[in-house]
């Protein structure tokens, strides 16, 4: 377009027409910045996704009061970054790296999250805007560069963790391509359950033997993690053993068929599948014969009674007590929740009576998931016979049905 004509029209009255030059690619520079401070928003959301805008008009643009302009601009660069190589980095560059830095640190969330979804696998985007993304306080323009971003180190990320990220930001460093073995100490050493579930469930995350040593002390009250502990690779004999105890039966049953286990390895799971199916026989030394020991020995009572009188006895430390197999413990707390006598909930487990631990998990106030443990490591209830099943949270009897169990045992003479 013929010079004097173009800036005839950037300056004529009609929007529609300084639009029209806004749009174009051969026009002169100048005009274009000219158009940057238009008084019409159209006009400068136009201007704002044009590639042949000058760089000092990309700066005005990125301080520009109207939110659409500012996000037009974003997808601008962003759409040129990749395809700059690093020898046409030159001014363009240089102001184009600016303009992010300023719609990096943007009041409007949504122009931070147009950016950092933009330039989330850029290999050289501008550290500086990858690492101002990264910290932001908002999951959506944190997570995308923290789970993709090669410009990230692991210093950057180690730091983010330290800091504490946005919400959601542990678990989109755990689910990353690659995870170090120093990311997945830091991610371990959190309270974030959903982050370290995504961390084991993450086949490209390595994870060091202490590491994993650690998660498992805290596995049997975090079921999240119990499906990708079970199918994580290189497990030493040590390591699978301790998974085996506390393992739902679907899961043990993965962790037992494993094709990629050594012998000593499958020897120790299923040396704690024996134990945990009560098949005595089969254990060396008569191991089998320990399982029943909670049903011999006096239960501490009064010390677990103490903890229900401080409101301490909560849920979480019963199922971590069952984990554990301190089965004794278990056995204190329902006597101490239910008021039942100890004599009565010996009964219930001697009897191997489905109805009854049932029964006595719902009068305790307690999960039916709690029920379902009970009955397959304490009760040794028969796999047909037990009730319920991990899926169902619902108690299986009405509460007739459960009160009545209760009164049977405790009227029952041997």
């Amino acid at each position: 377009m013929d010079y004097e004509e173009a800036k005839r029209r950037a300056r004529d009255d009609d929007p529609k027409v300084r639009r029209s030059v806004a749009s174009r690619t051969d026009v002169k520079p100048e005009l274009l910045f000219f158009l940057a401070e238009d008084p019409s928003p159209e006009v400068r959301r136009t201007l704002a996704a044009n590639l042949s805008v000058p760089g000092m008009a990309d700066l005005v643009l990125a301080q520009d009061s109207d939110e659409g302009v500012r996000t037009g601009l974003v997808e601008k660069i962003s759409r040129m970054a990749p395809d700059l190589s690093i020898g046409e980095r030159g001014r363009l560059c240089d102001t184009a790296a600016e303009a992010l830095n300023i719609l990096a640190r943007d009041q409007i969330t949504r122009v931070r999250q147009v950016l950092s979804e933009a330039l989330k696998d850029v290999a050289h985007a501008p550290p500086e805007v990858i690492n101002a993304l990264a910290r932001d306080s908002q999951a959506v323009v944190a997570c995308p560069v923290l789970e993709f971003s090669p410009v990230l180190s692991d210093a950057d990320l180690l730091e983010i963790i330290a800091s504490g990220p946005a919400q959601g930001g542990l678990g989109a460093i755990a689910g990353r391509v690659s995870v170090s073995q120093d990311l997945s100490a830091a991610i371990g050493a959190t309270n974030d359950v959903d982050a370290i579930g995504r961390l084991l469930a993450n086949a490209n995350a390595q994870i060091r033997e202490e590491t994993l040593d650690l998660i498992i002390d805290r596995a049997p009250a975090h079921e999240l993690w119990h499906a990708p502990l079970a199918h994580r690779p290189r497990l030493s004999p040590a390591t699978a053993g301790r998974m085996a105890r506390f393992l739902a039966d679907n899961l043990l049953d993965a962790l037992s068929g494993r094709d990629d286990l050594d012998g000593e390895t499958l020897k120790a799971v299923k040396k704690v599948v024996r134990r945990r199916l009560g098949d005595e026989s089969n254990l060396p030394d008569n191991e089998g014969s320990q399982i029943m020991d909670f049903m011999k020995i006096n239960p501490p009572v009064d010390m677990v009674k103490s903890l229900n009188e401080t409101g301490r006895l909560d849920h979480a430390v019963i199922l971590k007590a069952v984990y554990a197999g301190d089965f004794s413990f278990v056995l204190a707390a329902l006597i101490a929740r239910t008021g039942l006598s100890l004599k009565v909930v010996r009964k219930v487990f001697a009897g191997q009576s489905a109805k009854g631990i049932v029964s006595m998990v719902w009068k305790a106030g307690l999960s039916m998931e709690l029920a379902l443990l009970l009955q397959q490591r304490m009760g040794r209830v028969p796999p047909e016979e037990v009730l319920g099943n991990s899926t169902e949270t619902a108690f299986p009897l009405n509460e007739d049905e459960m009160n009545w169990q209760l009164e049977f045992f405790a009227d029952y003479r041997n």
